[in-house]
Protein backbone atom coordinates (compact mmCIF):
# COMPACT_ATOMS: atom_id res chain seq x y z
CA UNK A 1 0.00 0.00 0.00
CA UNK A 2 2.42 2.63 -1.07
CA UNK A 3 -0.07 5.39 -2.83
CA UNK A 4 -1.39 7.08 -0.34
CA UNK A 5 -3.81 8.99 -2.39
CA UNK A 6 -3.49 12.48 0.07
CA UNK A 7 -4.53 15.02 -3.17
CA UNK A 8 -6.89 13.18 -4.63
CA UNK A 9 -9.13 12.77 -0.81
CA UNK A 10 -8.30 16.40 -0.26
CA UNK A 11 -10.13 17.80 -3.40
CA UNK A 12 -13.06 14.94 -2.59
CA UNK A 13 -13.58 16.03 0.97
CA UNK A 14 -13.37 19.03 0.48
CA UNK A 15 -16.12 19.40 -2.66
CA UNK A 16 -18.70 17.13 -0.52
CA UNK A 17 -17.79 19.72 2.46
CA UNK A 18 -19.11 22.67 -0.34
CA UNK A 19 -22.08 20.88 -0.96
CA UNK A 20 -23.42 19.92 2.24
CA UNK A 21 -26.63 18.45 1.00
CA UNK A 22 -28.60 16.75 3.65
CA UNK A 23 -30.45 13.25 3.78
CA UNK A 24 -31.50 11.88 0.97
CA UNK A 25 -30.57 14.95 -1.24
CA UNK A 26 -26.94 14.08 -1.36
CA UNK A 27 -27.12 13.89 -5.05
CA UNK A 28 -23.56 16.15 -5.60
CA UNK A 29 -22.30 14.10 -3.14
CA UNK A 30 -23.47 10.86 -4.33
CA UNK A 31 -22.38 11.35 -7.94
CA UNK A 32 -18.76 13.10 -7.07
CA UNK A 33 -17.99 9.49 -5.56
CA UNK A 34 -19.42 7.57 -7.77
CA UNK A 35 -17.49 8.89 -10.49
CA UNK A 36 -14.47 8.86 -8.60
CA UNK A 37 -14.28 5.31 -7.86
CA UNK A 38 -15.26 4.84 -11.57
CA UNK A 39 -12.27 6.50 -12.40
CA UNK A 40 -10.66 3.90 -10.18
CA UNK A 41 -11.71 1.07 -11.55
CA UNK A 42 -14.40 -0.20 -9.32
CA UNK A 43 -18.00 -1.54 -10.42
CA UNK A 44 -20.50 1.03 -9.16
CA UNK A 45 -23.99 0.24 -9.23
CA UNK A 46 -26.38 3.04 -7.97
CA UNK A 47 -29.20 3.57 -7.24
CA UNK A 48 -29.46 0.64 -4.76
CA UNK A 49 -32.06 0.06 -2.15
CA UNK A 50 -35.11 2.60 -3.68
CA UNK A 51 -32.63 5.60 -2.70
CA UNK A 52 -31.03 7.83 -5.40
CA UNK A 53 -28.18 8.65 -3.73
CA UNK A 54 -26.89 5.45 -2.45
CA UNK A 55 -24.41 3.41 -4.01
CA UNK A 56 -22.21 0.38 -3.64
CA UNK A 57 -18.66 -0.32 -5.45
CA UNK A 58 -16.96 -3.23 -5.80
CA UNK A 59 -13.74 -4.40 -6.85
CA UNK A 60 -11.76 -7.95 -6.78
CA UNK A 61 -13.38 -11.23 -6.66
CA UNK A 62 -13.77 -14.15 -4.01
CA UNK A 63 -13.39 -13.98 -0.34
CA UNK A 64 -12.81 -12.59 2.12
CA UNK A 65 -15.77 -9.81 1.35
CA UNK A 66 -14.73 -6.43 3.55
CA UNK A 67 -17.28 -3.76 3.17
CA UNK A 68 -15.97 -0.03 4.30
CA UNK A 69 -19.31 1.86 4.99
CA UNK A 70 -19.41 5.35 3.61
CA UNK A 71 -21.21 8.32 5.01
CA UNK A 72 -21.59 12.24 2.91
CA UNK A 73 -24.73 14.00 4.34
CA UNK A 74 -24.87 17.09 6.02
CA UNK A 75 -26.88 18.86 8.92
CA UNK A 76 -29.38 21.70 8.81
CA UNK A 77 -28.02 24.70 10.02
CA UNK A 78 -24.89 23.90 10.43
CA UNK A 79 -23.28 26.55 7.95
CA UNK A 80 -20.34 27.98 8.71
CA UNK A 81 -16.87 29.96 7.00
CA UNK A 82 -13.86 27.40 6.99
CA UNK A 83 -11.42 27.98 9.29
CA UNK A 84 -13.22 31.02 11.16
CA UNK A 85 -13.50 30.54 14.78
CA UNK A 86 -16.28 32.35 15.35
CA UNK A 87 -19.61 31.91 14.25
CA UNK A 88 -19.59 33.37 10.66
CA UNK A 89 -22.70 31.28 8.68
CA UNK A 90 -22.19 31.29 5.00
CA UNK A 91 -25.17 33.53 4.06
CA UNK A 92 -26.26 31.79 1.11
CA UNK A 93 -26.43 28.35 3.05
CA UNK A 94 -28.16 26.63 6.39
CA UNK A 95 -26.03 23.58 6.15
CA UNK A 96 -23.16 22.36 7.02
CA UNK A 97 -21.06 19.38 7.96
CA UNK A 98 -21.54 19.65 11.60
CA UNK A 99 -21.10 16.00 11.82
CA UNK A 100 -17.96 15.15 9.38
CA UNK A 101 -19.56 12.97 7.16
CA UNK A 102 -16.96 14.62 4.47
CA UNK A 103 -14.59 13.30 5.95
CA UNK A 104 -15.87 9.63 6.88
CA UNK A 105 -17.55 9.23 3.30
CA UNK A 106 -13.57 10.01 2.01
CA UNK A 107 -11.79 8.10 4.40
CA UNK A 108 -13.93 4.95 3.90
CA UNK A 109 -13.38 5.27 -0.09
CA UNK A 110 -9.85 6.00 0.94
CA UNK A 111 -9.55 2.58 2.88
CA UNK A 112 -11.58 1.34 -0.25
CA UNK A 113 -8.53 1.78 -2.43
CA UNK A 114 -5.17 0.83 -0.07
CA UNK A 115 -7.39 -2.58 0.42
CA UNK A 116 -7.56 -2.59 -3.06
CA UNK A 117 -4.11 -1.73 -4.31
CA UNK A 118 -2.82 -4.76 -1.91
CA UNK A 119 -5.14 -7.24 -3.72
CA UNK A 120 -3.53 -5.86 -6.95
CA UNK A 121 -0.27 -5.57 -5.79
CA UNK A 122 -0.57 -9.64 -4.06
CA UNK A 123 -2.35 -11.03 -6.09
CA UNK A 124 -4.86 -12.09 -3.43
CA UNK A 125 -8.57 -13.59 -3.65
CA UNK A 126 -11.08 -10.90 -1.74
CA UNK A 127 -13.57 -8.60 -3.06
CA UNK A 128 -13.82 -4.58 -1.89
CA UNK A 129 -16.84 -3.27 -1.17
CA UNK A 130 -17.18 0.46 -0.29
CA UNK A 131 -20.77 0.97 0.23
CA UNK A 132 -22.44 4.31 -0.07
CA UNK A 133 -24.92 5.02 2.83
CA UNK A 134 -26.94 8.20 2.88
CA UNK A 135 -28.78 9.88 5.42
CA UNK A 136 -27.49 8.85 8.47
CA UNK A 137 -28.56 12.04 10.21
CA UNK A 138 -32.23 11.43 9.31
CA UNK A 139 -33.50 9.03 7.44
CA UNK A 140 -31.32 5.62 8.60
CA UNK A 141 -30.20 4.84 5.08
CA UNK A 142 -28.31 2.23 6.59
CA UNK A 143 -31.08 0.21 8.03
CA UNK A 144 -32.74 0.56 4.13
CA UNK A 145 -29.38 -1.07 2.86
CA UNK A 146 -29.60 -3.75 5.67
CA UNK A 147 -33.27 -4.68 4.81
CA UNK A 148 -32.25 -5.33 0.85
CA UNK A 149 -29.78 -7.66 1.57
CA UNK A 150 -26.45 -5.51 0.60
CA UNK A 151 -24.55 -6.86 3.75
CA UNK A 152 -25.47 -10.35 3.48
CA UNK A 153 -22.39 -11.44 1.70
CA UNK A 154 -19.82 -9.86 3.41
CA UNK A 155 -17.47 -11.59 5.93
CA UNK A 156 -16.62 -8.13 8.06
CA UNK A 157 -18.00 -4.59 7.51
CA UNK A 158 -15.53 -1.94 8.74
CA UNK A 159 -16.01 2.21 9.80
CA UNK A 160 -14.74 5.02 11.27
CA UNK A 161 -16.27 8.14 12.38
CA UNK A 162 -14.05 12.14 13.25
CA UNK A 163 -13.71 12.79 16.57
CA UNK A 164 -12.09 14.36 18.93
CA UNK A 165 -10.20 11.60 20.20
CA UNK A 166 -7.78 8.59 18.59
CA UNK A 167 -9.53 5.38 19.91
CA UNK A 168 -10.93 2.44 19.36
CA UNK A 169 -15.32 1.91 19.23
CA UNK A 170 -16.18 -0.02 21.45
CA UNK A 171 -20.33 -0.67 23.23
CA UNK A 172 -23.29 -0.22 22.30
CA UNK A 173 -25.53 2.84 21.05
CA UNK A 174 -29.20 3.43 21.04
CA UNK A 175 -31.97 1.73 18.97
CA UNK A 176 -34.88 4.66 17.98
CA UNK A 177 -37.86 5.14 16.05
CA UNK A 178 -39.13 7.93 15.14
CA UNK A 179 -42.41 9.05 13.82
CA UNK A 180 -44.92 11.69 13.12
CA UNK A 181 -48.10 12.45 14.95
CA UNK A 182 -51.18 13.99 13.13
CA UNK A 183 -54.10 15.07 14.75
CA UNK A 184 -57.10 16.06 13.20
CA UNK A 185 -60.00 18.14 15.11
CA UNK A 186 -62.61 20.65 13.62
CA UNK A 187 -61.90 24.12 14.02
CA UNK A 188 -64.54 26.81 15.08
CA UNK A 189 -64.74 30.53 16.51
CA UNK A 190 -63.06 30.06 19.55
CA UNK A 191 -64.94 33.03 21.32
CA UNK A 192 -68.52 32.43 19.55
CA UNK A 193 -68.56 28.77 19.42
CA UNK A 194 -66.01 26.73 21.28
CA UNK A 195 -68.09 23.79 21.92
CA UNK A 196 -68.55 22.90 18.50
CA UNK A 197 -64.55 23.08 17.99
CA UNK A 198 -62.14 19.68 18.63
CA UNK A 199 -58.19 21.25 18.87
CA UNK A 200 -55.98 18.92 17.17
CA UNK A 201 -53.38 21.37 19.37
CA UNK A 202 -55.22 20.70 22.52
CA UNK A 203 -54.13 16.87 21.58
CA UNK A 204 -50.77 17.43 20.72
CA UNK A 205 -50.12 19.23 23.96
CA UNK A 206 -51.89 16.76 25.88
CA UNK A 207 -49.54 14.14 24.39
CA UNK A 208 -46.50 16.18 25.18
CA UNK A 209 -47.72 16.21 28.71
CA UNK A 210 -49.03 12.74 29.04
CA UNK A 211 -45.35 11.62 26.86
CA UNK A 212 -43.96 13.44 29.59
CA UNK A 213 -45.33 11.84 32.63
CA UNK A 214 -43.98 8.31 30.81
CA UNK A 215 -40.23 9.68 31.95
CA UNK A 216 -40.63 8.40 35.30
CA UNK A 217 -41.93 4.95 34.07
CA UNK A 218 -38.88 4.25 31.35
CA UNK A 219 -35.70 2.78 32.17
CA UNK A 220 -33.18 5.32 33.35
CA UNK A 221 -31.20 4.94 29.53
CA UNK A 222 -34.29 5.35 27.39
CA UNK A 223 -35.38 8.71 25.74
CA UNK A 224 -38.45 10.17 24.77
CA UNK A 225 -37.76 13.48 22.09
CA UNK A 226 -40.75 15.77 20.60
CA UNK A 227 -40.94 18.89 18.31
CA UNK A 228 -43.83 20.54 17.24
CA UNK A 229 -44.34 20.41 13.49
CA UNK A 230 -47.26 22.33 13.47
CA UNK A 231 -49.31 24.10 15.70
CA UNK A 232 -52.29 24.09 13.72
CA UNK A 233 -52.48 27.67 12.74
CA UNK A 234 -51.32 31.44 13.91
CA UNK A 235 -54.60 32.64 14.89
CA UNK A 236 -55.30 31.84 18.91
CA UNK A 237 -59.60 32.58 17.97
CA UNK A 238 -59.94 29.62 15.53
CA UNK A 239 -59.94 25.71 17.29
CA UNK A 240 -56.89 24.04 15.51
CA UNK A 241 -58.34 21.05 13.13
CA UNK A 242 -54.96 20.37 12.16
CA UNK A 243 -51.44 19.68 14.51
CA UNK A 244 -48.62 17.53 13.96
CA UNK A 245 -45.79 16.46 16.43
CA UNK A 246 -42.90 14.41 15.50
CA UNK A 247 -41.35 12.06 18.06
CA UNK A 248 -38.11 10.24 18.46
CA UNK A 249 -37.59 7.48 20.65
CA UNK A 250 -34.48 5.98 22.30
CA UNK A 251 -33.62 2.89 23.89
CA UNK A 252 -30.65 0.33 24.33
CA UNK A 253 -32.35 -2.45 22.19
CA UNK A 254 -34.93 -2.83 18.90
CA UNK A 255 -36.89 -4.53 21.23
CA UNK A 256 -37.30 -2.44 23.72
CA UNK A 257 -37.68 0.79 21.86
CA UNK A 258 -40.82 -0.83 19.96
CA UNK A 259 -42.18 -1.60 23.16
CA UNK A 260 -41.96 2.11 24.32
CA UNK A 261 -42.79 3.04 21.01
CA UNK A 262 -46.14 1.61 21.13
CA UNK A 263 -46.43 3.18 24.86
CA UNK A 264 -46.10 6.69 23.29
CA UNK A 265 -48.35 5.43 20.84
CA UNK A 266 -51.45 4.81 23.17
CA UNK A 267 -50.54 8.23 24.50
CA UNK A 268 -51.66 9.32 21.52
CA UNK A 269 -54.51 7.58 21.22
CA UNK A 270 -55.32 8.91 24.54
CA UNK A 271 -54.88 12.29 23.61
CA UNK A 272 -57.45 11.88 20.71
CA UNK A 273 -60.06 10.31 22.64
CA UNK A 274 -59.82 13.09 25.38
CA UNK A 275 -59.63 16.24 22.77
CA UNK A 276 -62.55 14.19 20.43
CA UNK A 277 -59.68 14.33 17.37
CA UNK A 278 -58.35 11.45 15.28
CA UNK A 279 -54.58 11.06 14.98
CA UNK A 280 -53.03 9.29 12.34
CA UNK A 281 -49.41 7.96 12.89
CA UNK A 282 -46.79 7.88 10.09
CA UNK A 283 -43.91 5.61 10.61
CA UNK A 284 -40.46 7.75 9.58
CA UNK A 285 -37.74 6.08 10.26
CA UNK A 286 -35.98 3.11 13.00
CA UNK A 287 -32.66 1.89 13.84
CA UNK A 288 -30.95 -0.99 15.83
CA UNK A 289 -28.63 -0.26 18.88
CA UNK A 290 -25.18 -1.33 17.69
CA UNK A 291 -23.86 -5.08 18.82
CA UNK A 292 -20.16 -4.60 18.97
CA UNK A 293 -17.73 -7.15 18.02
CA UNK A 294 -14.60 -7.53 20.37
CA UNK A 295 -12.52 -9.69 17.91
CA UNK A 296 -12.74 -7.07 14.99
CA UNK A 297 -12.17 -4.40 17.64
CA UNK A 298 -8.70 -5.71 18.60
CA UNK A 299 -7.81 -6.45 15.28
CA UNK A 300 -8.39 -2.40 14.95
CA UNK A 301 -6.85 -1.61 17.78
CA UNK A 302 -3.23 -3.27 16.48
CA UNK A 303 -3.55 -1.84 12.97
CA UNK A 304 -4.14 1.87 14.94
CA UNK A 305 -1.16 1.39 16.76
CA UNK A 306 0.64 0.23 14.23
CA UNK A 307 -0.06 2.73 12.00
CA UNK A 308 0.23 5.88 14.80
CA UNK A 309 -1.89 8.70 15.16
CA UNK A 310 -0.61 11.70 13.02
CA UNK A 311 2.54 14.18 13.93
CA UNK A 312 0.58 17.38 14.28
CA UNK A 313 2.69 20.97 13.16
CA UNK A 314 2.97 24.25 15.70
CA UNK A 315 0.68 25.71 12.92
CA UNK A 316 -1.83 23.18 13.40
CA UNK A 317 -1.96 23.33 16.93
CA UNK A 318 -1.97 27.42 17.09
CA UNK A 319 -5.01 26.97 15.02
CA UNK A 320 -6.98 24.19 17.47
CA UNK A 321 -5.92 26.34 19.99
CA UNK A 322 -8.13 29.36 18.51
CA UNK A 323 -11.00 27.12 18.85
CA UNK A 324 -10.48 25.68 21.93
CA UNK A 325 -9.93 28.72 23.81
CA UNK A 326 -13.61 29.90 22.97
CA UNK A 327 -14.88 26.85 25.79
CA UNK A 328 -14.63 26.83 29.02
CA UNK A 329 -13.66 23.28 31.26
CA UNK A 330 -17.04 22.26 31.46
CA UNK A 331 -17.35 21.96 27.61
CA UNK A 332 -14.17 20.27 27.15
CA UNK A 333 -14.85 18.01 29.26
CA UNK A 334 -18.93 17.38 27.93
CA UNK A 335 -18.44 14.17 26.22
CA UNK A 336 -15.58 11.66 27.49
CA UNK A 337 -15.89 8.33 26.41
CA UNK A 338 -16.86 5.36 27.95
CA UNK A 339 -14.20 2.49 28.86
CA UNK A 340 -11.14 4.66 29.00
CA UNK A 341 -8.11 2.70 30.56
CA UNK A 342 -6.07 5.72 31.76
CA UNK A 343 -9.29 8.78 32.38
CA UNK A 344 -7.06 10.87 34.18
CA UNK A 345 -4.37 10.56 31.27
CA UNK A 346 -7.08 11.45 28.70
CA UNK A 347 -7.95 14.50 31.28
CA UNK A 348 -4.86 15.72 31.79
CA UNK A 349 -4.15 15.31 28.01
CA UNK A 350 -7.13 17.49 27.13
CA UNK A 351 -6.41 20.21 29.65
CA UNK A 352 -2.87 20.71 28.41
CA UNK A 353 -2.70 20.26 24.74
CA UNK A 354 -4.84 21.86 21.86
CA UNK A 355 -6.38 18.70 20.38
CA UNK A 356 -6.16 14.50 20.91
CA UNK A 357 -2.48 14.00 20.46
CA UNK A 358 -2.82 10.40 22.17
CA UNK A 359 -3.74 7.03 21.84
CA UNK A 360 -7.30 6.69 23.93
CA UNK A 361 -7.05 2.88 24.96
CA UNK A 362 -10.14 1.54 25.86
CA UNK A 363 -11.32 -1.70 27.70
CA UNK A 364 -14.08 -3.95 25.97
CA UNK A 365 -17.65 -2.46 26.63
CA UNK A 366 -21.05 -3.58 26.27
CA UNK A 367 -22.41 -0.39 27.61
CA UNK A 368 -25.05 1.51 25.45
CA UNK A 369 -23.63 4.63 24.75
CA UNK A 370 -26.24 8.03 24.41
CA UNK A 371 -27.16 8.54 20.88
CA UNK A 372 -28.14 6.49 18.13
CA UNK A 373 -26.95 5.26 14.31
CA UNK A 374 -27.77 3.26 11.82
CA UNK A 375 -24.64 1.80 11.92
CA UNK A 376 -26.37 -0.63 13.99
CA UNK A 377 -28.55 -2.37 11.73
CA UNK A 378 -25.29 -3.37 9.80
CA UNK A 379 -23.82 -5.08 13.00
CA UNK A 380 -26.87 -7.10 12.93
CA UNK A 381 -26.14 -8.68 9.68
CA UNK A 382 -22.44 -8.70 9.72
CA UNK A 383 -19.56 -8.35 12.07
CA UNK A 384 -19.12 -4.49 12.60
CA UNK A 385 -16.67 -2.49 14.12
CA UNK A 386 -15.32 0.77 14.12
CA UNK A 387 -12.68 3.14 14.89
CA UNK A 388 -13.02 7.29 15.86
CA UNK A 389 -9.93 9.43 14.78
CA UNK A 390 -9.32 13.11 15.84
CA UNK A 391 -10.02 15.98 13.13
CA UNK A 392 -11.09 18.89 15.57
CA UNK A 393 -9.64 20.53 18.37
CA UNK A 394 -10.47 19.84 21.98
CA UNK A 395 -14.05 21.53 23.13
CA UNK A 396 -15.77 21.64 19.80
CA UNK A 397 -18.42 19.12 19.89
CA UNK A 398 -20.01 16.98 17.14
CA UNK A 399 -22.96 18.74 15.42
CA UNK A 400 -21.46 22.24 16.39
CA UNK A 401 -20.39 25.04 13.54
CA UNK A 402 -17.09 24.66 15.31
CA UNK A 403 -16.60 20.94 13.09
CA UNK A 404 -17.82 22.99 10.17
CA UNK A 405 -15.27 25.31 10.76
CA UNK A 406 -12.57 23.13 11.33
CA UNK A 407 -13.56 20.20 8.44
CA UNK A 408 -11.19 21.59 5.55
CA UNK A 409 -8.16 22.26 7.97
CA UNK A 410 -4.80 19.89 7.69
CA UNK A 411 -6.18 18.26 11.04
CA UNK A 412 -9.15 17.10 9.43
CA UNK A 413 -7.09 15.78 6.61
CA UNK A 414 -4.55 14.03 8.62
CA UNK A 415 -7.69 12.61 10.78
CA UNK A 416 -9.64 11.15 7.29
CA UNK A 417 -5.81 10.08 5.68
CA UNK A 418 -5.16 8.04 9.18
CA UNK A 419 -8.54 6.24 9.08
CA UNK A 420 -8.38 5.07 5.67
CA UNK A 421 -4.75 3.76 6.82
CA UNK A 422 -6.03 2.22 9.78
CA UNK A 423 -9.51 0.83 8.56
CA UNK A 424 -7.24 -0.85 5.33
CA UNK A 425 -4.57 -2.45 7.33
CA UNK A 426 -7.09 -4.02 9.27
CA UNK A 427 -8.77 -5.60 6.27
CA UNK A 428 -4.94 -6.61 5.16
CA UNK A 429 -4.94 -8.32 8.43
CA UNK A 430 -8.31 -10.04 8.23
CA UNK A 431 -7.35 -11.43 4.38
CA UNK A 432 -4.29 -12.31 5.64
CA UNK A 433 -5.52 -14.17 9.07
CA UNK A 434 -8.90 -15.75 8.25
CA UNK A 435 -9.05 -17.53 11.56
CA UNK A 436 -9.58 -13.96 12.97
CA UNK A 437 -12.42 -13.58 10.64
CA UNK A 438 -13.86 -17.17 11.97
CA UNK A 439 -13.48 -15.32 15.39
CA UNK A 440 -15.29 -12.36 14.91
CA UNK A 441 -18.03 -14.56 12.92
CA UNK A 442 -18.16 -16.86 15.87
CA UNK A 443 -19.14 -13.97 18.55
CA UNK A 444 -21.00 -12.81 16.14
CA UNK A 445 -23.16 -15.76 16.15
CA UNK A 446 -22.98 -15.97 20.00
CA UNK A 447 -24.15 -12.70 20.49
CA UNK A 448 -26.91 -13.23 18.15
CA UNK A 449 -28.41 -16.68 19.64
CA UNK A 450 -30.02 -18.01 17.06
CA UNK A 451 -31.94 -14.42 16.42
CA UNK A 452 -32.62 -12.92 13.30
CA UNK A 453 -32.18 -9.44 12.06
CA UNK A 454 -35.75 -7.42 11.41
CA UNK A 455 -35.04 -4.36 10.12
CA UNK A 456 -37.60 -1.86 12.17
CA UNK A 457 -38.93 0.27 9.18
CA UNK A 458 -42.01 -1.30 7.91
CA UNK A 459 -41.67 -3.23 4.70
CA UNK A 460 -44.55 -0.48 3.26
CA UNK A 461 -41.72 2.52 4.44
CA UNK A 462 -39.75 3.44 1.66
CA UNK A 463 -36.68 6.05 1.56
CA UNK A 464 -38.48 9.43 1.92
CA UNK A 465 -38.40 12.68 2.67
CA UNK A 466 -40.75 15.16 4.98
Amino acid sequence: MSKTYDSELYSLLCDIWGYSETAFEEKKSCARMVEFLREQGFEVTTPIAGMDTAYVGVYGSGKPVICFLAEYDALHGMSQEADACRYAPLSSEERGHGCGHHLLGTGAIGAALLYRDYLKEHGASGTVKIVGCPAEESGSGKAYLARSGFFDDADAALTWHPSNYHMVDTGSSQACIQAFFDFHGVSSHAAAAPHLGRSALDAVEIMDVGSNYLREHMEPAERVHYAIINSGGQSPNVVQAEARVKYLIRSTSAKKVKKLYERVCDVARGAALITGTTVDIIFDEGLYDTMPNFALEDVLRESYLKVGIPEYTKEEREYAGKFKASFDEEELFADLPIAVKDIMALKDNIMESELCDMFVDRIHSEECAPGSTDVGDVSWVVPTAQIRVNCYSYGAGAHSWQWTGQGKSTIALKGCLTAAKVLADAAVTLTEKPELLTKAREEFDKRMKGQKYECLIPADVEPHLY
